[in-house]
């Protein structure tokens, strides 16, 4: 129900900012969503005590004089609205919204070994090649004894484990006899 309503902020928000704006609405709301991850400031965003002109200013306060008015007035919208605690969704959607315009997504490599730079080149040109959107691939160390590619954008997931492989070629040989 909360994503539902965070898409209709979105939705209205960036009908309203321009595409050379967005990147940086992106950003701000990021690094709102960023402190939301406080426990002080989620009591005080989630507290009834607190007026919500209050928490309204407070956020403002905490970006600075040099906000858009647009994105000034959507925050105090949210606060009438009581909908604060909503900006960690919006920020994700808005995210997900831009990679989508853009054509470009970012994915995770899961391995035990670290590979080289020219490995995940490639592995995010197959991933081009593939999807047809550009996909920029960060690389994680994992116990994992194989590879995983995650693009959770587009619900990408390929995995390679040595184990697996080894598991079909028994069954192929038990097939085969």
């Amino acid at each position: 129900m909360e994503e539902l309503i965070a898409k209709r902020y979105v939705q209205a928000l960036l009908s309203l900012t321009k595409e050379d704006d967005r990147e940086e609405v992106a950003n701000i709301l990021n690094g709102i969503s960023l402190s939301f991850s406080d426990e002080k400031t989620m009591k005080m965003i989630k507290s009834p005590i607190v007026s919500s002109d209050i928490k309204v200013e407070t956020i403002l306060k905490s970006l600075g004089g040099n906000v858009d008015n647009k994105l000034t007035n959507f925050i105090k919208i949210l606060g009438d609205n009581k909908r604060l605690s909503l900006i960690p969704s919006i920020s994700t959607i808005v995210n997900a919204q831009i990679q989508k315009e853009l054509n470009e997504y970012t994915g995770i490599v899961k391995s035990k070994n670290n590979l080289d730079q020219e490995s995940i080149n490639e592995l995010e040109e197959t991933l081009k090649r593939y999807t047809g959107s550009t996909i920029k691939l960060t690389q994680q160390i994992s116990n994992l004894d194989g590879l995983r590619v995650e693009v959770n954008d587009l619900g990408i997931e390929v995995n390679f484990s040595k184990e697996r492989v080894k598991e079909q070629l028994i069954d192929f040989i038990k097939k085969s006899l």
